[in-house]
């Protein structure tokens, strides 16, 4: 295939990914709906994508599976920004929680220079700006500098919580570069599961699996491989293309999402949360190279001895 396919197969994939992310809160929701939580929905779902994951790239673990310490934190970040996020849309409103969750480059901005000592340049300095107006403009509502608290809702806390995760998963991915992405999707997927069987064990409903139907399986089984499929596909788009293009067509997700939750769940957005979501969007969009290392301190060279 020559390079043009590649690349036009690549912006396919980009946009395939970011059309089931804008779409994953539909049947999260409407599982929760049917009486299936999103803990039980989770746990099955990455399941099913660990068992499945096993399959397609048994070769790969085969030879390049290894432990690494870096693993750990991983796992914990970006299997709770996964599961907070399908939490948070399976109970709240669709947009305000993408777009609290696409705050996510402000926190890289922080994590950033607290463990990897980097400066913001210019542009990192614009994103933060935008990033903080965009969610200043969402968040307002008269009676907000009287002692009330920015975030109303358990799903807004959610979808907070889950950026700041993604953001420092991402900031310490960067120790994990030699690590195959199989390896890293594997820990996302064991990561999700398990808070998903923590939170049942927490409020004692393992007995929920039981309960989950026929049709309710076949559901879950349809996840958990479009949720492997996915991955698949985004490592493809990732290799081939700038990671400045990915981003931009990832941003495709809050336009779908937008109009899912729009014709689905008739949902609508505010002025205010249209405008603050264009200054988040963009962002988003400027978040490459919003950080430089920071230069080594030269000592001043000794006065010459007389």
């Amino acid at each position: 295939m020559d390079l043009v396919k590649q690349k036009r197969l690549a912006v396919l994939c980009a946009m395939t990914s970011a059309l089931v992310w804008g779409l994953m809160w539909f049947p999260f929701r409407h599982m929760a709906e049917a009486g299936v939580s999103t803990a039980t929905t989770s746990l099955m779902v990455y399941l099913v994508s660990i068992a499945l994951g096993g399959v397609v790239f048994f070769d790969t673990y085969r030879r390049q599976l290894r432990f690494e310490r870096v693993l750990v934190p991983l796992t914990l970040l970006y299997g709770w920004c996964n599961f907070s996020y399908t939490w948070a849309v399976s109970e709240g409103q669709v947009m305000r929680v993408l777009l609290l969750f696409y705050l996510s480059p402000l926190w890289t901005v922080f994590f950033s220079s607290l463990l990897l000592h980097e400066r913001l340049t210019r542009r990192g300095w614009q994103v933060v700006a935008m990033s903080l107006t965009g969610c200043a403009v969402i968040l307002y509502r008269p009676g907000l500098f009287d002692g009330a608290l920015p975030l109303s809702t358990r799903a807004e806390w959610l979808a907070l919580s889950g950026g700041v995760a993604f953001a420092l998963g991402n900031v310490i991915s960067r120790q994990a570069q030699g690590l195959p992405v199989p390896v890293k999707s594997a820990s996302v997927w064991l990561g999700v599961a398990g808070f998903g069987l923590g939170a049942l064990l927490v409020r004692g409903d393992l007995a929920e699996i039981g309960a989950v139907s026929g049709w309710q399986w076949l559901v879950l089984l349809a996840l958990g491989a479009t949720l492997l499929a996915t991955s698949v596909i985004s490592m493809h788009g990732l290799t081939i293309l700038p990671a400045t293009q990915v981003m931009t067509l990832m941003l495709m997700e809050l336009v779908f999402a937008a109009l899912s939750a729009y014709f689905l769940a008739g949902e609508r957005m505010s002025l205010s949360e249209w405008a603050g979501g264009a200054l988040i969007g963009g962002a988003s969009l400027l978040s490459g190279g919003m950080t430089e290392k920071r230069r080594p301190t030269v000592p001043a060279p000794a006065p010459p001895a007389a």
